[in-house]
């Protein structure tokens, strides 16, 4: 299922240390909706067509010194233009102060006024990119994923086919944990998935017969991560001796999550197969085809040449 996300205003004042020199008096419930952030140049010269009010409004030097050259009712009919349109805040960036006729459009309209000491271009970029993992769309599927070599793995299937067992060998060779049982994904871009685990049961594994396990506990803090691209989905299944499996890797598959298409394999197992092993040696052999290297097509390519060769010579 897919969500619609939103960040409390007071988090993101808390998460760049932004000064509140006026709180509405909703200020606990405002919600930021959007990750873009707009500079209201335009609008301060009188022109809001196509104007986005969910927006983080942010002004600088530009805009406080356009400003500084407007009379004090000018500003004032600016601020009351501005503020009617009831956007979640209004930062000023490089420790300016506001102007009191901000102040006061911003108490008449009941609008949020912050302040930062950053430069306005620093904190815009950092704003963005925060409100882009926070709002991003995300999904949540059942099953683990684990970093393997520095790839991303997600292991698919049904229940009681060994997934968490095959996580706990993993870790036992150095491996890291991101998530088990439920994995959110979130799509920070056109082409990345990131995968991290629901706060209430991160850095746990259950086991059946065993029960719920901490990994950070167990392996040490070095035996989890918090999040990490969803790089190569692995669907696991039992083995069918009436299936018909790719047996050079070839065939190229391929899950749609997000709308991003990331690569998949599916691996049959049966009692005595090493899960482990194989889902290591699919982590590099994925690392390998990311740099241009495709085991399959070489062997491949170098049988059609020995079968011309041995042809030719006939």
């Amino acid at each position: 299922m897919l969500d619609t996300y939103s960040v409390p205003l007071k988090k993101l004042v808390e998460e760049f240390s932004l000064e509140v020199a006026f709180a509405s008096a909703d200020f606990d419930a405002i919600r930021v909706t959007v990750e873009d952030v707009a500079r209201p140049g335009l609008q301060l010269a009188g022109y809001f067509d196509h104007f986005e009010p969910m927006r983080l409004q942010i002004m600088g030097n530009a805009e406080m010194s356009y400003l500084g050259k407007r009379t004090a009712q000018e500003r004032l009919q600016i601020f009351d233009r501005l503020f009617a349109y009831k956007f979640p805040a209004l930062l000023i960036a490089r420790d300016l102060l506001p102007d009191p006729q901000c102040l006061e459009m911003a108490k008449k309209y009941n609008v949020t006024l912050l302040r930062t000491h950053e430069p306005t271009s620093t904190i815009i970029s950092a704003i963005i990119t925060y409100l882009k993992a926070a709002l991003a769309p995300r999904i949540t599927r059942h099953g683990v994923l684990m970093e393997v070599y520095g790839e991303g793995l997600l292991l698919t299937g049904d229940s009681g086919m060994g997934k968490s067992e095959a996580a706990v060998e993993l870790l036992k060779r150095g491996h890291r944990l991101i998530a088990d049982d439920a994995v959110e994904i979130r799509k920070i871009s056109g082409h990345t998935l990131m995968g991290t685990a629901p706060e209430l049961i991160r850095n746990y594994v259950e086991m059946r017969g065993i029960g719920v396990i901490n990994v950070a506990k167990l392996f040490g803090m070095g035996a989890v991560k918090s999040e990490n691209e969803v790089n190569l989905v692995v669907n696991i299944v039992p083995w069918d001796a009436h299936a018909v499996y790719d047996r050079l890797g070839l065939e190229e598959q391929h899950m749609e999550l997000l709308g991003v298409k990331i690569p998949m394999i599916t691996i049959p197992i049966t009692p005595g197969r090493n899960l482990a092993v194989i889902l290591e040696v699919a982590a590099m052999n994925n690392r390998q085809k990311k740099m241009g290297y495709n085991a399959a097509v070489e062997f491949t390519e170098r049988m059609n040449r020995h079968f011309d060769e041995t042809t030719g010579q006939v």
